[in-house]
């Protein structure tokens, strides 16, 4: 007698097998839920005009500005993605040079006159190309700082984070570092949070100063060129675009309010998991979180949006200044000391490569990575040498437990590999990391394997974590024998019913189980198999599972294929 598997198994009249104790339930093919923005995307909650204002931002922000559109005499790149691109909007790899002079007595020139004291590496004419001047004897690297969600780092509070620095012990304390908003120059001051000196208070500045700065485009807040070396008669003879040169686009906004509203938008980076790990509370134990300060909420203040205002956020950053001794980088902007660095926020860290502000950590694995930049807490003079010390005095299992915690920084839900996408390899696994279907139906700790999966955070990954993961994943959306459940849910729930692993439910798929190309899964086809018994090579057709032994298991694969193939 033929017995169709597909009739065996989908007669079945309630949703579900009974399996392991458990019923396990096919999920609905309109399951949705509450997933994290991955990086890069718009924060939830923004109306449509708002989500119309971001990705009209976007675009602007990935646009290539030419000579003609007011890029230069002088500029490092022609786009603001070309520095913020992982993900557009975050931080990057791009390096530029910092230069000054640092005086017999200590005292420091940023030599403004000679153009400083930002090196901007190239140029539209031969004739206006910087170079560092001689007379610098003070030159650093810095690397993009991007870290995404900046509408809601602005939103914090000035009395929030001047509580922080308040309840800081004084051997650690930052210095919030007072600035006025290019777009409010009659004040008030505002404490600085962007940049790796805390010089930018706000969104808008942030960008009108990377268009000239970075781009040399002037813009109604910063209406002067940048003079090559610091020579004003080289400007007329290298640019000859009016000033200001980002006027209204057709829609009545600048360039520089176009990337603002992208930069606004941007939802802060994912933490998986979302709360629980040991690791936080080893970071916390040690006086990470002293600086790294995990949270803040929003400014609860009508004249912002609502997916703005009143928001807790979790940066683990104070947004302070604070003295790293031998590990600054030397420069003086403003009150900012030569040994000071703002705190960088942690969020976004496990895609963050490379590190520090200099970007001198880039090799390596993650933990390298992050077990390096530990270490240069602990540099002469250093406001971090207590906390290193702490580290220090870890055992292995402490340490990996904290690097684990900062790594959940920036993880995408269900992104078992770290690709920041949800494929099949997040289904089945991979050398990178356990698919769901391995952990479904496990309890799990947010410090487990598993947790990753374990979305909304009940301590073990079932069928309530199904609509999430069909949310969250990239891959076309199936229903192959049309009977009301989506064939990824039945791949992880049910592993027999694709025991190729292809993504295709074996009644569907093509019929590997027909050895002998009949059309059929019969008879001469089990007498194949048997005559493969046991351990087998490559290729094995008869290995189903591909475990390298043709055994029960392949053979239980073989009789739910039984009968004509599809």
């Amino acid at each position: 007698m033929s017995i169709r598997f597909e009739k065996a198994f989908y007669s079945i009249p309630f949703k579900g097998l009974l399996l392991a104790g458990g019923l396990l339930l096919a999920q609905p093919m309109d399951a949705s839920g509450d997933l994290q923005p991955r990086p890069g995307d718009p924060l939830p909650g923004l109306t449509q005009s708002q989500l119309d204002r971001f990705f009209a931002g976007l675009d602007a922000y990935q646009f290539n500005l030419t000579e003609e559109d007011g890029l230069g005499p002088i500029f490092n790149q022609t786009s603001c993605a070309a520095c913020h691109n992982n993900p557009v909007g975050g931080p990057g790899s791009q390096f530029v040079t910092q230069f000054g002079r640092l005086g017999a007595k200590g005292g420091f020139d940023p030599l403004d006159h000679l153009g400083g004291g930002l090196l901007q590496a190239q140029s539209i004419n031969e004739d206006c190309a910087e170079v560092i001047p001689a007379e610098a004897n003070v030159t650093t690297l810095r690397v993009t700082p991007g870290t995404l969600a900046y509408g809601l780092v602005e939103a914090i509070a000035d009395a929030d984070l001047l509580a922080v620095r308040d309840a800081q012990a004084a051997s650690i304390r930052g210095e919030a570092r007072m600035v006025l908003p290019l777009e409010a120059p009659a004040g008030p001051e505002r404490v600085g949070r962007f940049g790796w000196k805390a010089q930018i208070a706000t969104v808008e500045s942030f960008s009108a100063d990377a268009a000239l700065n970075e781009m040399g485009m002037t813009n109604a807040l910063l209406m002067d060129e940048i003079a090559p070396q610091g020579d004003e008669s080289l400007i007329d003879l290298c640019d000859d675009v009016a000033d200001p040169e980002d006027p209204p686009d057709g829609a009545s906004e600048t360039f520089v309010q176009r990337v603002t509203d992208f930069q606004r938008y941007l939802a802060p980076p994912p933490q998986t998991p979302r709360s629980g790990m040991s690791g936080e509370l080893i970071f916390e134990q040690i006086g990470c979180s002293a600086c790294h300060v995990p949270s803040f909420m929003t400014r609860d203040d009508p004249a912002l949006e609502d997916a703005i205002r009143n928001i807790e956020i979790r940066p683990y950053g104070d947004f302070l200044l604070h003295g790293m001794g031998l590990a600054g980088d030397g420069i003086q902007d403003g009150t900012a000391s030569g040994t000071e660095i703002r705190t960088p926020p942690l969020w976004g860290l496990r895609y963050r490569n490379p590190i520090w502000h200099d970007g001198r950590f880039s090799s390596g694995s993650f933990e390298d990575r992050v077990t390096f930049a530990i270490y240069e807490h602990g540099l002469l003079a250093s406001q971090g040498i207590d906390t290193l010390q702490a580290f220090v005095a870890l055992d292995a299992q402490e340490k990996s437990l904290l690097i684990q915690f900062l790594d959940s920084l920036g993880r995408v839900e269900f992104d078992s590999d770290g690709s920041q996408l949800i494929d099949w390899s997040d289904v089945f696994g991979s050398d990178d990391g356990v698919g769901i279907q391995e952990c479904f139906g496990l309890p799990c700790s947010p410090d487990d394997v598993c947790a990753i999966h374990d979305v909304n955070q009940d301590g073990i990954v079932d069928q309530d974590d199904l609509p999430l993961f069909v949310e969250a994943f990239d891959e076309a959306i199936e229903d192959c024998n049309d009977n009301k459940h989506l064939d990824v849910t039945e791949i992880i729930q049910f592993p027999f019913l694709d025991v190729n692993r292809d993504g295709v439910l074996d009644v569907c798929g093509d019929c590997f189980a027909d050895f002998d190309g009949s059309g059929a899964v019969e008879v001469n086809d089990v007498l194949t198999m048997l005559g493969a018994w046991g351990t087998c090579g490559d290729p094995c057709p008869e290995d189903l599972n591909a475990d390298g032994v043709v055994a029960v298991d392949d053979m239980l694969a073989l009789l739910a294929l039984w009968g004509d193939c599809p």
